[in-house]
């Protein structure tokens, strides 16, 4: 019996030690050790989501970008489309101002024409006028005085005066 009552009284005081010992780690180190465990915890838990937070917000403003993008591409297209409209009414008013122009420039020249012609044909006519009258006095002159002559006279002159 001495062997097992000494082994009773260590397993008592071990029992006792171990008991006492795990009283003060859970009175002093169990509570801050789960404390900081938890707070660890509670610093993962945050931080993952501010990461699905950034996340999201990422995907807001890639989508927002996006959003940007086209409605810069769409005015970037409307702006073109408005300048090759533009361009297009000018080259057209240039051309219907250049047809107005070239037809009034045909229109004064075509009158130059006409008033040229109308005098050249006025010149032409009296100077005719001039030359008959001419022809009709040297002929009463030589008719009077020589019908033969005359003839002649008339023809000659026939043949220097050439109308056209």
């Amino acid at each position: 019996m001495d062997l097992v009552t000494p082994g009773l009284g260590l397993i008592f005081w071990s029992v006792l030690t171990f008991l006492f010992l795990l009283f003060i780690l859970r009175k002093f180190a169990w509570k801050p050790i789960l404390d900081a465990v938890s707070d660890r915890e509670e610093g993962i838990r945050n931080a993952l989501l501010s990461a699905e937070n950034a996340k999201k917000e990422m995907q807001n403003l890639k989508s927002d970008n996006e959003k940007l993008l086209a409605d810069a591409r769409i005015e970037r297209d409307t702006m073109m489309k408005e300048a090759r409209e533009i361009k297009e009414k000018m080259i057209a008013d240039a051309k219907t101002e250049a047809q107005v122009a070239g037809q009034k420039m045909i229109e004064q020249a075509k009158a130059a024409i006409n008033s040229e012609k109308n005098a050249a044909m006025a010149e032409l006519k009296a100077q005719v006028s001039t030359l008959s009258l001419d022809i009709a006095e040297k002929l009463l002159k030589d008719e009077l005085s020589n019908k033969e002559a005359q003839t002649k006279l008339v023809e000659k002159m026939l043949g220097d005066v050439k109308l056209n």
